[in-house]
């Protein structure tokens, strides 16, 4: 490896000496406080890192990484978004000191393993990044000692992503034994130089989107989804809403359009029927939910969906605006639902979360600040305009427009209808007068880091829905 290749694969390095560093001072002083700031820091020398790899352009770190702008872009949505939600972990468990100061390694490696998953260009680093993801989580959704529904929950976790990496397999099992290649550019030559429908490739395929469905929790593959939202403590279920499911996406994306595999058309029906069922049945369901975590779960649903719709686009429009669109949008999912799981992470403790509507009520009268936070979170989810989240909207409206996906655009139109109706029921609950409320919760304890980083999220919010355009001249230089 020269030194070009070794700066360009800094980040990665820094996130798992990070990781290291941080477990070997847990072996040696047990103190929740300095694990964070240990663990934060070693975020952000990663995050400085990333402008070094920025400076040496696209790289190809050995056959199995390549370190462009577009992994370098996610990886720095996925170490932001880890930085938050580390926040949000020190005011949820700081009463409960020596007892969770492994939750930090267990972050940072996850964070590793999106890192890689990002930057794969091979089936290796595809596997290994997502599996050390994985293995991370499997554990943090059940960290919560104690609770039954925080072990039900990784145990469901556990079993359906094991059936989903065996699926993973299957499926590059059955592309290297027709192809030869493991490398996604080389499948993508072994593609072009086939002028016959390739039957065993596409199978292949298809068990891929199987496996990796099940990750972005697409029907019918989400089943998983609500017990496991609404098991895990809050800020681990927003780093599954966040880290988890972008890293996914961005490394799909990076999958079909480095490896040819937009030319089967039978696979993109795959996904549409895929997109429609997640956004009706996502919406449908979110409906039903007395349970604001239960809600948000059924609501990640539907926004996969949506983000299919830029995806599967791709077959049609340029690989750019592809791009543009899908990372627009996840930076503004990132954003907002970060903020709405961080507003549940602040009325919530590690024995006792605000999971039901009724922990929400009067609460604009019992801590106005926080619910207009979380009101602007769900209107921004719903797509309300001057919110980064209609902006998104827009760029997946316009993909899809210039793919000519009608059928897709009208789902787009009625899920963001339904949606709208249950997030303006939330903030209907909260603006209910206090007097006339005997079932409000208690008055929240807000941390100063989960505040600072609240505020933070709203700013971003609000500013990438009214000048969107200073990232959006970021993402078009991926």
């Amino acid at each position: 490896m020269n030194s070009s290749q070794l700066i360009a694969f800094s980040p990665v390095i820094c996130i798992a000496a990070s990781a290291v560093i941080v477990m070997l001072i847990i072996a040696v002083r047990r103190q929740f406080a300095l694990a964070c700031l240990m663990a934060g820091l070693g975020i952000l020398v990663s995050l400085l890192a990333l402008t070094a790899a920025g400076r040496q352009g696209s790289v190809q770190v050995t056959p199995l990484i390549r370190m462009d702008a577009y992994g370098l872009f996610a990886m720095a949505l996925l170490l932001l978004s880890g930085l938050a939600v580390i926040a949000f972990c020190y005011d949820y468990f700081k009463d409960h000191e020596g007892e969770n100061e492994e939750l930090l390694f267990l972050i940072l490696t996850a964070l590793l393993g999106g890192s890689v998953l990002v930057t794969a260009s091979h089936f290796a680093t595809f596997f290994i990044g997502l599996e050390t993801l994985s293995v991370s989580l499997f554990v943090l959704v059940g960290y919560v000692l104690g609770q039954s529904r925080s072990l039900e929950a990784a145990s469901k976790y556990l079993v359906l992503s094991g059936v989903s990496s065996a699926l993973l397999l299957m499926g590059m099992a059955l592309i290297y034994s027709e192809c030869g290649q493991l490398n996604f550019s080389g499948i993508e030559q072994y593609l072009a130089s086939q002028e016959l429908f390739n039957a065993m490739v596409v199978i292949g395929i298809v068990f891929i989107v199987a496996g990796v469905g099940f990750k972005l929790s697409l029907v019918p593959f989400h089943l998983w989804t609500p017990d496991v939202y609404e098991g895990a403590p809050a800020p681990v279920t927003a780093f599954i809403a966040t880290v988890s499911k972008g890293a996914v996406f961005m490394l799909l994306l990076r999958f079909f359009l480095d490896s040819g595999s937009y030319s089967y058309a039978s696979v993109l029906t795959v996904f549409t029927v895929m997109a429609v069922l997640s956004i009706l049945l996502g919406n449908v369901l979110a409906l039903l939910q007395d349970n604001v975590k239960r809600m948000l779960a059924y609501s990640s649903i539907a926004h996969m969906g949506y983000l299919l719709i830029a995806f599967i686009a791709g077959s049609s429009i340029a690989p750019n605006l592809v791009i543009e669109s899908v990372t627009f949008y996840l930076a503004a999912y990132f954003i907002t639902t970060l903020g709405a799981f961080g507003v549940v992470s602040v009325l919530s403790t590690p024995r006792a979360e605000a999971v039901e509507l009724s922990s929400y009520r009067g609460l604009f009268w019992r801590r106005p600040g926080l619910a207009a936070v979380f009101t602007l979170m769900l209107l921004s989810l719903a797509g309300i305009p001057l919110t980064a989240g209609f902006i998104g909207k827009f760029y997946l409206f316009a993909a899809g427009v210039d793919a000519q996906l009608w059928g897709l655009l009208l789902m787009l139109i009625i899920g963001s209808g339904l949606g709208l109706y249950y997030y303006l029921r939330v903030i209907v609950v909260m603006s209910i007068s206090q007097a006339a409320d005997s079932h409000a919760g208690p008055v929240a304890a807000l941390g100063r880091m989960s505040s600072a980083t609240l505020v933070l999220l709203t700013v971003l919010l609000v500013w990438l829905g009214v000048d969107p355009i200073h990232l959006m001249s970021l993402i078009q230089g991926l």
